[in-house]
């Protein structure tokens, strides 16, 4: 008897997540490498800005992981109120109208009364948990990532400082880096959202140009 094939694995990320958390580390690193004055700083100042944006970026990446663990409890436990409400609902025109609330527009808009009371009943079906949603397995790997990801988006930013003696040079090639990861970030970006990539590459680059000098002026 043939064995069934493995069913495709789901990202713990999806693309616009893994690109949103690159961007923020990234923009974090940068507020600390752009706030270091090259006329200035001697060796001891850059040392402590690595050493203060690894650490930003550490506690962020915890901060981040520990907010992605609750979101994912949040969505799951707002699908379980949903189908409770789908099941209480008293009339099927009330149940559909919950069903079509909680799908997107150009989805809900080309359902039919005869689908949704399909997936009424479907809904009506399922058994109802009585505990809260618990942590996963695939929730604690995905805030994993997320922490990886943000600490990870440090070290292309920071390196110039540690393998280059000139101060002046390190700089242009951090700045370098940053916006090209930026434009990368936006490239991806477009990509995945059906956008220009070429233009969300170029917006990325300004509008992470912009929150830098914004997070700096703010003494981010």
């Amino acid at each position: 008897m043939p064995e069934a094939a493995p069913q495709p694995r789901n990202p713990v990320l999806e693309p616009g997540e893994r690109l949103a958390e690159i961007l923020f580390g990234l923009i974090m690193v940068m507020s600390f490498t752009g706030s270091l004055s090259v006329a200035t700083a001697d060796h001891g100042e850059v040392r402590v800005m690595l050493i203060a944006a690894l650490g930003c970026n550490i506690a962020w990446g915890l901060i981040d992981a520990i907010m992605f663990v609750m979101a994912r409890l949040n969505d799951r436990g707002g699908g379980r109120k949903t189908v409770l409400a789908v099941k209480r609902a008293r009339s099927h025109a009330e149940a559909r109208a919950l069903i079509r609330d909680n799908l997107p527009p150009l989805v809900s808009g080309e359902l039919t009364d005869e689908m949704t009371d399909r997936i009424r009943q479907r809904i009506a079906d399922l058994p109802l948990e009585s505990t809260a949603p618990p942590v996963t397995r695939d929730d604690l790997r995905g805030a994993f990532s997320v922490f990886l990801i943000v600490v990870a988006s440090t070290f292309p930013v920071i390196l110039p400082f540690v393998f280059m003696s000139d101060l002046d040079s390190a700089m242009r090639v951090s700045n370098g880096i940053g916006l090209a990861m930026l434009a990368l970030i936006g490239h991806a970006y477009g990509r995945a959202s059906g956008f220009s990539p070429w233009w969300t590459a170029g917006a990325m680059v300004i509008l992470g140009a912009v929150l830098v000098a914004l997070t700096i002026a703010l003494g981010g």
